[in-house]
């Protein structure tokens, strides 16, 4: 299935290999010259963060050293102070590489040693491209080590393409991996360098365009999330009505976890939602009533403060009425809460955003979900999803693209995979990336906020997978526009909320 127009797309190793065969084998740009603008661009970037002092360029013997070849003789030209180390034999050189070794102006490249990075302002590391996976082997591992060492000593590390012993197609890392401030990466973006824990290690990226037109044989399923994506949220119009707007149900809330069925529920309203209805336990509904003024609230039959299975009647006939359901948020642990989460998610006949404790309650019963007729998206951190996958939590980070998208083959759901690099993945294999960049939000009641603003936007009558990036974007930007206000430290789950009718308008398409 066709990536839709408001991805970005981010292209795997297999996929880039095939459009560089393309432009050279078909359009006939020679591949020397696509070596070149790869050399140059990168070239480029080192000036921007090493404008002086002395650059160490260590290359493989590979076309991602004749990259890194490229870029020592730019760097040369415009005069400055350039040292090449080789990890293999000059003889092992091959084809453009080779031809760019020739080239070189100046002293002639050095076997690789340690001690040659020593005072350097900028180390370029073209070690290893894009075609690599797995765990790096000597030399190439002590290398990568001594590079790092470099970082240490205050040398702005530059990374070719993709930093050495990261999976350019899953952001994998098995090794050592070079940690980069800044990443030149070519034609387009990789995933890897947008998903962790490859992001960790990539700085900031720059695309560098050499001259490959669009097209050609490649077919993403991965893409960054971009702005565009909110020009598909439905908006309040003259003839809108509360309930055109969006009526969201949200069921949650059990002793000591009121906030979170109320985050989530004020959160849906800001989102745009015209009407948000909060089912809670029945002793903790004076709470709900005093905080949550412009939401309605349902009281549910509860034991001491957890909700019991006989209020899943209850409500069933108000999403009847509703367009979408949040179940979960503070919902708790009990056993007979579970059990209450469970059978609404089976029996609930609207899209459902399943958060917090009702994943939990699926914790080994992924594929029960994939009995469901109706939309269903899934938010969990990666400790969540481990429990869903029957699997720990490290393996998930070790792993995140294909971790959430085996969850949402196996639950035939939309699964956001929450973190700086939020993943969103459906059943069909596409993938949309968040750019992140919003470490506000790393506290307590943010992930409430996305559950609300993604149900608003199911409520909206949205395809559940744009309903979820546009979700994931329009909450990143609210943890940015909260954090210029209070500073990242300061910010508070409710800021973002505060913040997200801004985010959204900063977002609104232009027209006319």
């Amino acid at each position: 299935m066709a990536l839709p127009d408001w991805l970005d797309p981010l292209l795997d190793a297999a996929q880039q290999r095939a459009i560089d065969e393309w432009a050279i084998g078909e359009l006939g740009i020679p591949g020397l010259e696509l070596m070149e603008r790869a050399g140059t661009g990168l070239a480029d970037l080192v000036l921007e963060h090493a404008p002086s002092g002395r650059v160490v360029v260590v290359c493989g013997k590979g076309n991602n050293g004749g990259d890194g070849l490229v870029c020592a003789r730019v760097l040369r030209e415009r005069g400055l102070e350039v040292r090449v180390l080789l990890l293999a034999a000059a003889n092992e050189l091959r084809g453009d590489a080779r031809a760019n070794y020739e080239r070189l102006p100046g002293a002639a490249p050095e076997p690789f040693e340690p001690g040659a990075l020593q005072g350097a302002s900028a180390i370029v590391d073209a070690i290893l491209g894009t075609g690599f996976s797995g765990e790096p082997r000597e030399p190439v591992a002590s290398a990568i080590r001594a590079v790092n060492a470099g970082v240490e000593r205050g040398a702005a590390v530059i990374a070719c393409d993709v930093p050495s012993g990261v999976d350019a197609s899953s952001g994998e890392v098995h090794g050592d991996a070079v940690n980069s401030l800044a990443t030149a990466t070519f034609h387009a973006g990789k995933p890897g360098l947008w998903i962790a824990p490859g992001k960790g290690h990539a700085g900031t990226v720059t695309v560098i365009d050499i001259g490959i037109p669009p097209g050609g044989p490649a077919d993403p399923s991965i893409g960054l999330i971009a702005e565009r994506v909110t020009g598909g949220i439905p908006r309040r119009g003259r003839e809108s009505t509360k309930f055109a707007a969006g009526s969201v149900l949200v069921c949650g809330g059990s002793i000591g976890l009121t906030g979170a069925p109320s985050m989530a529920s004020e959160a849906a309203a800001r989102a745009g939602a015209g009407y948000v209805t909060a089912c809670v336990p029945e002793s903790l509904n004076l709470i709900f009533e005093t905080r949550l003024l412009e939401v309605m609230t349902v009281p549910l039959p509860d034991a001491e403060g957890s909700l019991e299975p006989s209020g899943a009647q209850i409500v069933l006939e108000r999403a009847a009425r509703s367009g979408s359901l949040v179940l979960g948020p503070g919902i708790g642990r009990r056993p007979r809460a579970f059990e209450l989460a469970r059978d609404l998610a089976h029996r609930a006949e609207l899209p459902l955003l399943l958060d917090a404790d009702g994943l939990n309650a699926h914790a080994g019963a992924l594929a029960s979900l994939a009995e469901r007729s109706f939309a269903t998206v899934l938010t969990p951190h990666a400790g969540e999803l481990a429990r869903l996958l029957d699997t720990d939590s490290k393996a998930v980070e070790a792993r995140r693209r294909q971790s959430a998208r085996d969850a949402a083959a196996e639950a035939h759901a939309i699964v956001v995979l929450k973190g700086d690099d939020t993943i969103v993945a459906d059943p069909d294999g596409r993938i949309g990336v968040s750019t992140g960049g919003a470490p506000a939000l790393a506290t307590a009641g943010t992930g409430d906020v996305l559950s609300g603003v993604t149900g608003s936007y199911l409520a909206k009558g949205m395809d559940p997978f744009h309903a979820a990036c546009a979700a994931v974007l329009v909450h990143a930007r609210a943890g940015r526009l909260a954090a210029a206000a209070h500073g990242p430290e300061g910010v508070i789950a409710g800021d973002v909320i505060e913040a997200l009718p801004r985010a959204l308008a900063a977002t609104r398409p232009r027209t006319g």
